[in-house]
Order: C-alpha cells, then sequence, then structure tokens
C-alpha cells in the first residue's frame, strides 16, 4: 500500500509543480489552489509512505515520478521542445525510479 501511496503522491507532486507555474507568481487563484491542496496531499503521502519505506528511496522516488510527469507534461502540451536526447534522460530517470522499486 506505501508504494501506491508514494505513486500518486508523486504524481501530485508533477501536478503542484505545474500548476505553480501556471500560478504567476501564486497571483491566479485557481492554479494557486491547484497549487496548495496538491502539495498538501503530495506531502502528506510521501510522509505517510515513508513510515513504512526508507527514506531515501521513498524520496528519491517521490521526486522521480514528479519531474517525469512535470517534464512529461511539459513537452506533451508544446510547452517544452521534445528531443531524442531529452527522451532519453527523462527515460535515465525512469530506469531509476524502476530499479529503486525493484532494490526494494
Amino acid at each position: 500500500m506505501s508504494w501506491i501511496v508514494l505513486v500518486i503522491s508523486g504524481v501530485l507532486e508533477a501536478v503542484w509543480a505545474t500548476a505553480l507555474g501556471r500560478s504567476e507568481g501564486l497571483t491566479r487563484l485557481a492554479p494557486s489552489m491547484t497549487f496548495g491542496v496538491a502539495l498538501v496531499l503530495s506531502m502528506g503521502g510521501l510522509a505517510w509512505a515513508m513510515r513504512e519505506l526508507p527514506v531515501g528511496t521513498a524520496y528519491a522516488v517521490w521526486v522521480g515520478i514528479g519531474a517525469v510527469g512535470t517534464v512529461g507534461w511539459a513537452m506533451a502540451t508544446g510547452q517544452e521542445p521534445a528531443s531524442a536526447l531529452r527522451l532519453l534522460l527523462v527515460g535515465l530517470i525512469v530506469a531509476g525510479v524502476v530499479g529503486l522499486k525493484l532494490t526494494q
């Protein structure tokens, strides 16, 4: 169950990071509210997962999922360029996250 909560929390990290970028310095209400709610839920889920998972592993997986989700969304929506090199580097992050899960 901790892994499921951790993955959901990582996805919520991508949500709050994207919302923060769209909030224009927390001046737009809807993205700012999305940021706040997703941040609290993401951190809460991370804290809950860390009750059973090692801190280093949980944090690395959480950050990795959030980073891949954020950059993936930005590339899919055209906000950031997608190139073969960038996709390879994102793939390496995914491989690291999967590797951490497999060693746990």
